[in-house]
């Protein structure tokens, strides 16, 4: 039988947590937070979700002036079901004036035999800002992978700021895997960084390393996006540059 869930999260700028909402898989626990000033939120997975057919949401408000970290415990895997029907997972964050929301959730694993469909909309204040890390394996060790198809929508003061779609797979266009995409590569991801700071003076445009680039947006924000051999290295580089771009 497939699920059904949402799990619901908002955040104050006193560090108060009025909706911490978990449901089915998605289970959320507020964490201790590193930084002081900051509110922690874990997402803790309470059992094998999404599989085929599964519906899953987790809508985040981060209210005007809240600081406000959402992770996770574990990686998440996408495993084939019962249903022949795609599992979906969307993310709904919205981030309100002069509050930063920091995204970083472990590597999504899509197994051999899934298909999801992951869905990430953004609608950021014009004082808002926001780090979003996104990082796909595709498949598990020594096998091929399922299908994704993930699309991040992004906007800033109602306007469009990045929408993008990727999908990787079986079912993908033929040249997913080719070397003008992946290269014979395995894990994949993209770090996006929003910071009005960025309005005079974004970053310019450069590689990072032989598998990965920076390209800053039509807006104040950055993009980082990188392909690597396997989710050790592909994280290692998105760290260097989260470290340079955004440290905490």
């Amino acid at each position: 039988m497939s699920l059904r869930a949402t799990a619901r999260i908002a955040a104050d700028a006193d560090g108060s947590l009025p909706v911490l909402t978990s449901d089915g898989p998605l289970a959320l626990r507020r964490t201790r937070a590193a930084v002081p000033g900051w509110t922690r939120v874990t997402v803790v997975g309470a059992m094998s979700a999404p599989l085929g057919g599964d519906r899953l949401a987790i809508e985040t408000e981060v209210r005007d002036g809240a600081r406000l970290r959402v992770d996770s415990a574990a990686a998440t895997l996408a495993l084939p079901g019962r249903s022949p029907e795609p599992a979906a997972y969307e993310l709904r964050l919205r981030v309100g004036g002069d509050a930063v929301l920091r995204w970083l959730p472990e590597q999504l694993v899509s197994a051999h035999g899934s298909d999801l469909r992951v869905r990430t909309d953004v609608d950021l204040a014009p004082t808002a800002r926001l780090v979003l890390r996104e990082e796909q394996v595709l498949g598990r060790h020594g096998e091929p992978p399922g299908t994704l198809v993930s699309r991040l929508a992004v906007r800033r003061a109602g306007a469009p700021l990045l929408d993008q779609e990727l999908a990787y797979g079986p079912g993908a266009s033929g040249g997913w895997d080719g070397a003008a995409v992946l290269g014979g590569h395995r894990a994949t991801g993209q770090l996006l960084v929003v910071d009005p700071a960025y309005e005079g003076a974004p970053p310019t445009t450069r590689p990072l390393g032989e598998s990965a680039a920076l390209t800053p947006l039509a807006g104040p924000a950055v993009l980082v996006t990188a392909v690597a051999p396997d989710a050790l290295a592909l994280r290692r580089i998105l760290d260097a540059a989260l470290d340079e771009l955004a440290p905490e």
